[in-house]
């Protein structure tokens, strides 16, 4: 296990303002549709998104520090949280009034779902299992 600098290596995610991410690991290539990375996001106070994002892998989320909304129904959630969502799921945009730290955990599969407890409302339906 390593302490983690959370002072440099930051670096913005495209297409925003106000948010940074810190990748972690991995190999990830979003064109060829492989590969998984995890990365530390940054939301700045006031940060926020104006379009849904919808994308092709599988995303887990972990809520490390702050509070996060979604603008698209005004739910917040404060940390600790945790949401999957399978390919295909639509969510944001997003808001955080007073700036907030994630882990995301990005991965291309062709797992089930398997426990579904904390499944994004919006996910598409999942075949059982």
């Amino acid at each position: 296990m390593f302490e983690l600098d959370m002072t440099s290596g930051w670096e913005p995610v495209s297409g925003t303002t106000g948010i940074t991410q810190k990748p972690l690991s991995g190999n990830f290539d979003e064109t060829n549709q492989t590969g998984y990375r995890t990365r530390c996001v940054h939301v700045a106070p006031g940060a926020q998104t104006d379009e849904p994002f919808v994308h092709s892998y599988w995303e887990e989320v972990f809520v490390l520090e702050g509070t996060l909304t979604s603008k698209a129904d005004g739910t917040s959630v404060t940390a600790p949280a945790y949401v999957i969502r399978p390919p295909g799921t639509p969510h944001g945009p997003i808001l955080s009034e007073g700036g907030c730290i994630l882990i995301e955990f990005q991965y291309f599969s062709d797992r089930s779902l398997g426990m579904s407890e904390y499944l994004d409302q919006m996910a598409p339906a999942q075949p059982k299992a």
